[in-house]
């Protein structure tokens, strides 16, 4: 299929593909008058990559951790260093989270400062 198919097939901008295709997570080949075809599980693919990306997993995780993705779900099969990858992933958030709970905090403290300073004048 052409990318205007997959495009509208998968709900996936044109340019998105390209740029898919760029990162090396999905493939084509080109035609004698060089339009980009894909095949079949084209559909299934972009379905994958646009579930990781909700996942918060950047296109270079991404890259790495497709070779396991079965279906539109998809599920992972253990390949060799996903669960290190993933893992390292979820540490990666989970010190993110901790940092704007730290932020939060202090953004609270000086709200709560700033509202009793004004209150007593």
């Amino acid at each position: 299929m052409k990318i205007g198919e997959l495009s509208r097939r998968t709900g996936v901008s044109q340019r998105l593909l390209r740029y898919y295709e760029q990162q090396g997570l999905l493939s084509s080949h080109r035609a004698p008058s060089g339009y980009r075809h894909y095949s079949p599980e084209a559909v299934t693919v972009v379905r994958q990559i646009r579930r990781l990306l909700a996942a918060g997993l950047t296109t270079e995780v991404i890259r790495d951790v497709l070779p396991c993705a079965r279906g539109e779900m998809p599920a992972l099969d253990p390949c060799p260093e996903l669960l290190a990858t993933l893992r390292s992933q979820l540490s990666g958030i989970d010190d993110r989270i901790s940092c704007l709970q730290q932020t939060r905090g202090a953004l609270v403290d000086f709200l709560t400062a700033a509202e009793r300073e004004s209150a007593t004048h």
